[in-house]
């Protein structure tokens, strides 16, 4: 049976200035009117919306970025209605958007509100001030937990955060530190993302200079087990590598990802994924701002490096995007998805993985032990 269900990704390349870490399609050269960029949006959805073999309906909003919060809350209201509009939105979607602590205010953040948005994530990423200076972020300690309760005054019951490990200079006992204080401002959501050196940032050039003092391997692994332990006890579900969330607070949005529905992307630098037709496809928008919106001046939807998923694809995404979840995955839904039994296509994977104590598998399922979540990469790539 079809699945006429998806989520929709609106993407903000707009920040006050770049983090030094930061990899994603972003600029600090922001428009003295980002409305422009957002007429932008609205023109893709609508030839989108109108481009579909079969229309599709919206269960989840993600506005992210670069630093959405940037927007003024009209011009966040007219994606949200142009959502309704063309995907048909629904009425109990899961409506979130990304914030930098240091570009919200009160009025900013009831105009939100008020706009439709019901889920904040805001990118605290550390609450000591060195490490944020260190990371180039634009807030402080203290303005990341201003932004919290200014959130919850303005109405947000659903809060996530965002923090960084693995951090130049960070040691274990620094990052318990860390992780206590987000337990104490009590989030519905905490994200906990490991320090990446990306490729043509400024970090990786610091890196290559030796003036980027990272954790060693086991620190890192240490800072890894100790997330776990810390939030757990503190009444938070692991449901996924990276994320944690009290009960009836996961990312509704993110986990369309791990279980590969369907998601389209607009803006610059934007991916997205159809199942249909199977066994699916994926492409992504320019990076190029200037690019992406010559295309849609010229009404051609701006999609580049489309790729058609061969079935080989498709079940190795099955498992490395759902394995994510430390639920997992169950056999049979394989089995329904593909119509051969996952053992027939990876038996000797799963026997070397779950004999190297990686993976579990009983009663069906298939799960990354506690072991496998800290070399979920080693697991991963087994299928691919």
């Amino acid at each position: 049976m079809m699945d006429n269900t998806t989520a929709l990704y609106i993407h903000i390349p707009f920040c006050v200035r770049k983090c030094l870490y930061c990899a994603f399609t972003s600029t600090d050269k922001v428009p003295g009117d980002t409305g422009g960029y957002v007429d932008l949006l609205l023109r893709e959805m609508e030839l989108r919306a109108d481009a579909l073999a079969v229309p599709l309906r919206a269960a989840t909003l993600y506005m992210g970025g670069g630093t959405p919060s940037l927007l003024d809350p009209p011009l966040v209201g007219n994606i949200i209605d142009c959502a309704v509009r063309t995907f048909n939105l629904d009425l109990s979607a899961e409506v979130t958007l990304e914030a930098n602590p240091g570009t919200v205010t009160a009025a900013s953040l009831a105009g939100y509100r008020t706009a439709g948005v019901n889920r904040l994530s805001l990118g605290i990423q550390s609450f000591d001030d060195r490490m944020l200076a260190s990371l180039g972020r634009i807030h402080t300690a203290l303005e990341g937990r201003e932004a919290f309760a200014l959130a919850r005054r303005a109405g947000f019951d659903n809060v996530g955060i965002d923090l960084i490990h693995g951090l130049p200079g960070q040691d274990c006992d620094h990052w318990r530190e860390q992780l206590l204080a987000a337990v104490e401002l009590r989030p519905n959501h905490i994200s906990t993302y490991g320090l990446t050196v990306e490729e043509g940032t400024p970090f990786a050039l610091l890196e290559a200079e030796g003036g980027l003092p990272l954790p060693d391997e086991d620190d890192a692994a240490a800072m890894f087990e100790d997330i776990a332990d810390v939030l757990v006890a503190a009444g938070y579900e692991h449901y996924e590598i990276a994320n944690f969330a009290l009960p009836g607070s996961r990312s509704r949005h993110n986990q369309v990802y791990w279980k590969r529905g369907n998601y389209l992307g607009f803006g610059a630098g934007a991916h997205s994924f159809l199942r249909e037709p199977r066994p699916g496809a994926r492409w992504r928008n320019p990076d190029d701002i200037g690019e992406y919106g010559g295309s849609l001046a010229s009404g051609v939807l701006p999609e580049t490096d489309r790729i058609s998923l061969s079935e080989k694809d498709a079940m190795a995404e099955w498992f490395f995007l759902g394995l994510r979840m430390l639920e997992g995955v169950e056999e049979e839904h394989f089995r329904a998805e593909f119509g051969v039994s996952p053992a027939d296509v990876y038996g000797s994977q799963f026997q070397r993985l779950c004999a190297s104590g990686l993976l579990i598998r009983e009663g069906g399922r298939l799960r990354l032990s506690r072991r496998g979540v800290i070399l979920s990469n080693r697991v991963f790539a087994a299928f691919l």
